[in-house]
């Protein structure tokens, strides 16, 4: 198919990228490496008239359009084949006012970016718990961070959201104006529209707060596992306690390389003296090989799986939400955790619950507010020899813990998981169906986990 692209070239201020082009295979990749589409044409763009002129384009042209924010994107929505892709990778400034507690994020941005403004002030807001993460993509989706128990979810710190309309109409969606689009995008994903700006609501965290990184060795992860599971009924909100089963790093002792570990790994975002206190017990239990409890930046915990996520390496992921962590469960996780397949994998349990389980169901479009857990199992690995046997364990895996699951988050789904949606949304479902109607009634915006 030939796109006409001379048509749209004059209408833009950023970079128009053709096959033929340098910077287009570079454009065209997203972080999972598994993922190999080829647009038609990759629009960089340069500000909200960029935007509009590329889904003018995209809708006038009857053109496959995907939008690309420059984070994660594990299931490879971001991209399309034949199509237009929306790059809003440049559109990636930050700011902060200190003065009202408010941060804006451009579309492009990125939670270290993010970070890296806010903590000069000692003011956060709920992001994700990789740096590379984009701010966009996480929160449409609902956004799970260290800070979600003390603050929510990253969707529930939103005041306002600018979007571009499948009709090419830049509008703002908040509590006042636009409320059901506002409600929708609090949850929904990239059903409605481009987004090209973010505003939160900021929270007095850092620059200094207490972590815990503690690893054990598999041999006791499952005895481990019951102190975790008892340690977080009875956490206040300010604590976020992870349990991953990961691959031991180089660092640790030549007998434990590569092989399985579980680390419990923690953080405190009330005062740091205090929560030195309330994560001490995480280090005391059993035999760890490695623990640490002490203060460290903000920003550093917030990087601390960076690299074992790298852009380019190969993921399949499969999650869901747990009603709870039941003897039987815990069984499973270790069992197959002692056959974790991938070198970049994880296994992790994620504490939901407080300030996220007191937020009424139907206020935001994520309807999962009772959940205390979540399960994912991350896999990751580099080479494309291995694609199947990988796939084949995640699948594997996923089936035998399934019938623990008490829905699913859409930013977690693969590829091959657009069947899951009831799980994601439940009973708001029929509601996002009605936003969509409305806001988006030819669904123009469909290369993405689509209500539709």
């Amino acid at each position: 198919m030939s796109i006409p692209v001379d048509a749209l070239r004059p209408q833009i201020r950023g970079t128009v990228l053709l096959p033929q082009d340098s910077g287009y295979d570079h454009a065209r990749s997203v972080w999972n490496g598994m993922i190999d589409k080829h647009p038609g044409v990759i629009v960089q763009c340069s500000g909200a008239a960029d935007v509009i002129a590329s889904v003018n384009f995209a809708r006038e042209q009857n053109l496959p359009l995907a939008i690309k924010a420059g984070g994660h994107n594990v299931s490879g929505k971001a991209v399309c084949n034949d199509g237009l892709v929306i790059d809003l990778s440049p559109m990636c400034n930050v700011h902060i006012d200190p003065f009202n507690r408010r941060g804006r994020a451009g579309a492009g941005a990125k939670w270290g970016a993010f970070d890296h403004e806010a903590q000069a002030f000692g003011l956060t807001t709920t992001g994700g718990v990789v740096s590379s993460t984009g701010v966009a993509g996480l929160t449409l989706g609902g956004g799970i961070g260290y800070l979600t128990r003390t603050f929510g979810l990253a969707c529930d710190n939103l005041v306002s959201v600018d979007l571009v309309t499948a009709g090419g109409e830049l509008v703002q969606a908040s509590e006042e104006k636009n409320a059901d689009l506002f409600w929708a995008l609090r949850g929904g994903g990239g059903n409605f529209g481009v987004v090209t700006s973010l505003e939160f609501r900021l929270h007095e965290v850092g620059p200094m707060i207490a972590a815990a990184t503690v690893f054990h060795p598999i041999e006791s992860a499952r005895g481990v596992l019951d102190f975790f599971r008892a340690f977080n009924n009875d956490a206040p909100d300010a604590v976020a306690c992870y349990a991953m089963f990961v691959n031991a790093p180089e660092n640790f002792p030549p007998e434990q390389q590569g092989k399985p570990v579980l680390a419990l790994v923690a953080a405190y975002s009330g005062a740091v003296e205090e929560g030195l206190g309330v994560l001490a017990p995480l280090a005391e239990h059993g035999t760890p090989l490695l623990a640490a409890v002490d203060a460290m930046p903000y920003t550093v915990l917030q990087t601390a799986f960076d690299p074992g996520n790298p852009h380019g390496g190969r993921y399949y992921w499969k999650s869901q939400y747990l009603a709870g962590l039941s003897d039987e469960l815990l069984d499973l996780v270790v069992g197959w955790a002692e056959d974790l397949h991938g070198a970049c994998s994880i296994i992790g349990i994620e504490p939901m619950g407080g300030a996220h389980g007191r937020i009424d169901p139907a206020a935001t479009a994520f309807v999962h507010r009772e959940v205390p857990y979540s399960l994912g199992i991350w896999t990751g690995w580099p080479d494309a020899a291995d694609d199947q046997a990988n796939i084949d364990w995640t699948r594997a895996f996923f089936r035998a813990v399934e019938s623990f699951g008490a829905g699913a988050y859409v930013n977690y789904l693969g590829e091959d998981e657009g069947d899951r949606l009831h799980e994601v949304y439940g009973k708001n479902y029929e509601r996002l169906l009605a936003v969509k109607r409305k806001w988006d009634p030819n669904n123009l915006f469909r290369e993405n986990h689509n209500i539709g």
